[in-house]
C-alpha cells in the first residue's frame, strides 16, 4: 500500500523514542527498554520495521529532540514530532516500545483519517497505538507538554474507534514481563516477523 496522500501530503508516523523507560528499569531491566533485545532485534527496530512495511512515511523524535526541556514527556515529544513535519495531512503517534504492532493497523488508522478528525484502534475492549489525528490537530498537538500526551486533544475532538485484530496494538514493553510475553507471542506459528 502507498502512503495516504492528499492533495501531495501524506499522513506521517511519529514514533516516540525520546521517554525514559523508568517502569522498565524498575522493573528489573540493566538496559534501555528500546533497545531491548526481541527475537534478534532491538524492540526499536521491531517497531521500525512495521512502520516501514507500512508505506508510510514516518519520524523519530529521540531524546536528543528533547534535551533542551527540563523534564520532557510524552506531549512534548508529540509537539516535537508534529512541528518537524508541517507538511502532513494527518499523524499517526505511535510509542517505540509497541514492538508486535502490525502494518496494517497503521494503514487502516491512516485511512481512517480520511473519515475522522481523531482515530484510536481498540483491540478486544483496549484502547491502543496508533492514534491518529489529522491535520485539523495540528496545531492542538504542538502544544502539548508533560506527560499527558494527547488525551486533552483526543477529548476535546472526541475519537473515532477502530477496531482492529492486533494484540500488537495494545502490548507496549514497559517491563520485562511484558518483554517476555511479546518474545512468547512471536514464537507462535505465523507470527510476524
Amino acid at each position: 500500500m502507498q502512503p495516504v496522500s492528499r492533495g501531495g501530503a501524506s499522513v506521517v508516523v511519529i514514533i516516540l523514542a525520546a521517554g525514559r523507560g523508568e517502569r522498565f528499569k524498575a522493573s528489573g531491566a540493566q538496559v534501555d527498554k528500546l533497545d531491548a533485545p526481541l527475537a534478534g532485534l532491538r524492540v526499536r527496530d521491531h517497531v521500525l520495521r512495521s512502520v516501514q512495511a507500512s508505506g508510510l512515511p514516518w519520524h523519530i523524535v529521540e531524546r536528543e529532540h528533547t534535551r533542551d526541556l527540563a523534564q520532557p514527556g510524552m506531549g512534548d515529544s508529540i509537539a516535537c514530532g508534529v512541528a518537524a513535519t508541517p507538511a502532513a495531512q494527518g499523524w499517526l503517534i505511535l510509542p517505540a516500545d509497541l514492538p508486535l504492532v502490525q502494518p496494517s493497523t497503521l494503514q487502516a488508522v491512516a485511512q481512517a483519517l480520511g473519515h475522522h478528525p481523531v482515530v484510536v484502534p481498540w483491540y478486544q475492549g483496549q484502547k491502543g497505538h496508533p492514534v491518529g489525528f489529522d491535520a485539523s490537530c495540528g496545531v492542538a498537538l504542538q502544544t502539548l507538554r508533560g506527560d499527558e500526551g494527547a488525551r486533552s486533544v483526543v477529548a476535546q475532538r472526541g475519537a473515532w474507534r477502530l477496531e482492529v485484530q492486533d494484540p500488537g496494538a495494545v502490548l507496549d514493553v514497559d517491563t520485562l514481563e511484558a518483554l517476555a510475553q511479546a518474545e512468547l507471542l512471536l514464537q507462535r506459528p505465523g507470527a510476524p516477523r
